[in-house]
C-alpha cells in the first residue's frame, strides 16, 4: 500500500477537521495543538489531525512536504 506522503506531484488527501473547537490549520502559528490521530512514539513521530508530522524532536513535516527547522536548545 501506497501512502499519499509517497507519491511524487500529488498532494496528500486531507479531510478537514471534524473535532470541536477544530483544530488549528497547519499553515497556523499553532498546529502543533492538533489532535494526535496516528501516534508511532517507537519511530519518534505522530501525525496530527491537520495533516501535520511532528516529530519527538520538535520538527514537523507541513501538508506540501515542507519542513520546519527546530531551534537549538541552548
Amino acid at each position: 500500500m501506497t501512502s499519499a506522503l509517497m507519491r511524487p506531484g500529488r498532494p496528500p488527501k486531507h479531510e478537514s477537521c471534524h473535532h470541536r473547537p477544530r483544530c488549528p490549520d497547519a499553515l497556523a502559528p499553532g498546529r502543533a495543538a492538533a489532535r494526535v490521530v496516528a501516534s508511532h512514539p517507537e519511530q519518534g513521530w505522530s501525525l496530527l489531525c491537520n495533516g501535520v508530522l511532528l516529530f519527538d524532536d520538535g520538527g514537523e513535516l507541513l501538508l506540501m512536504s515542507s519542513s520546519v527547522a527546530v531551534a537549538a536548545a541552548a
